[in-house]
């Protein structure tokens, strides 16, 4: 069994060497045959240039680069395009999440497709708390996808079920929400379980910005209009 771990990232140059080495140190600790694949989404700063260092270090870490900024949902989906594995993992790469949680997700595969996390305890500004929880609950009226925690940064899946939950339509902010809707309308099984969170030491979260946030209401709508009466 092989295990892609997919490491979407922007503007990451202080957080991207310590998340892949926490990769690389997860997948020695379970003896696991493994790639991690970094997608630079149009980084400005010294992001690409580190990441070419890893992977010079380390055979099984693969590079794709974005020559522009496309949005975080477009960078996972580029790298599970790429994905090898049987097994396919994405995780941020703020550090926020440890890898040593995709054990966790893994323990939950005998009886799922996809499994989510959920953040134990946020490490994250109560703004962003209130934003998630307004956002999902945004995503319930629309779409009626109901999950405890839609945007947790750390996911693993069966890589036989991506062409079926493959987004089309959200590039940004509104990836998870697609996927869940699609993972239900496929019939999929899906399993939650808590992970930690932590808190950012280092670079700049996005997530709040108004172009990301106007970005996903235009996906919303859209999406919405293409599923309407399915």
């Amino acid at each position: 069994m092989q295990l892609s771990i997919v490491l979407p990232c922007r503007n990451e140059e202080a957080n991207i060497e310590h998340v892949v080495r926490d990769c690389e140190s997860f997948l020695r600790s379970r003896n696991l045959d493994g790639e991690v694949i970094v997608v630079n989404d149009g980084s400005t700063d010294g992001t690409r240039t580190k990441a070419e260092e890893l992977s010079r270090e380390f055979s099984n870490v693969k590079i794709i680069s974005h020559d522009v900024n496309q949005g975080y949902g477009a960078a996972i989906r580029t790298g599970v395009d790429h994905a090898a594995g049987d097994l396919v993992c994405f995780m941020d790469s703020d550090g926020q999440f440890h890898a040593e949680d995709i054990g966790t997700l893994m323990d939950h595969l005998g009886t799922a497709d996809f499994i989510s996390g959920i953040r134990i305890k946020r490490a994250d500004a109560w703004n962003r708390k209130l934003n998630a929880c307004l956002y999902g609950t945004l995503v319930r009226l629309v779409l009626n996808v109901r999950v405890k925690d839609l945007n947790c940064g750390l996911k693993l899946f069966k890589r036989s079920v991506w062409s079926d939950i493959r987004p089309v339509n959200a590039t940004g902010a509104l990836f998870n929400a697609e996927v869940f809707l699609r993972l239900r309308r496929k019939g999929f099984t899906l399993a939650e379980t808590g992970v930690q969170h932590y808190p950012r030491l280092a670079g700049e979260q996005t997530g709040a910005r108004l172009e990301v946030i106007f970005r996903m209401f235009k996906e919303l709508a859209a999406l919405r209009f293409q599923t309407k009466g399915q």
